[in-house]
């Protein structure tokens, strides 16, 4: 479940046909929600126990949102958070280059993000433009945050664990 309605889906749709899993199932929720309503969105279309689906993601930034109220709802209702501090841009700016310094708000990843792949638009994802930087954005968002769960780190992504299992849910025969 995206909270984007361009950027995100289209990435994870590359990654799906680039690790050719088609397992992984992509719903986005309109624009506008808060992070928890995404989150309580999510479970009503994947409910606790359903046989659809093995794990249920949430893709959202930090924007301008208090996350607690969704971290919280996420635990209780058993969805998975995938955040990004400040914005997902970082996690694809994280294909192409190590990020370590506070970056403050989503204009500053779009700047850098922009002189890294200067064909970026910002809802024309290119997945091609990152298919190759993968494995390197998995490795430098770990090293941000080796949970992939502290949202409040700026700059961090958890995006790296649901990347992960879309790669190993691949593996599984």
């Amino acid at each position: 479940m995206c909270g984007g309605e361009r950027t995100e889906p289209t990435y994870f749709r590359g990654l799906k046909r680039h690790v050719r899993n088609p397992a992984v199932e992509i719903r986005v929720r309109s624009k506008g929600r808060s992070p928890k309503e995404l989150v309580e969105y999510a479970r009503s279309i994947a409910p606790i126990g359903a046989d659809e689906f093995d794990e249920v993601w949430c893709v959202v930034d930090r924007d301008e949102f208090d996350l607690e109220p969704a971290v919280i709802c996420a635990t209780e209702l058993d969805v998975r958070l995938a955040v990004s501090n400040p914005c997902f841009e970082l996690w694809l700016l994280l294909h192409h280059e190590d990020c370590t310094a506070e970056l403050g708000d989503a204009k500053s990843v779009l700047r850098r993000l922009a002189r890294k792949v200067p064909a970026y638009q910002k809802n024309e994802l290119r997945f091609a433009d990152f298919e190759k930087g993968v494995d390197d954005a998995v490795r430098r968002a770990e090293r941000l945050d080796p949970s992939g769960r502290d949202h409040r780190r700026d700059p961090s992504s958890g995006v790296w664990r649901l990347v992960l299992q879309m790669i190993e849910a691949k593996q599984i025969p």
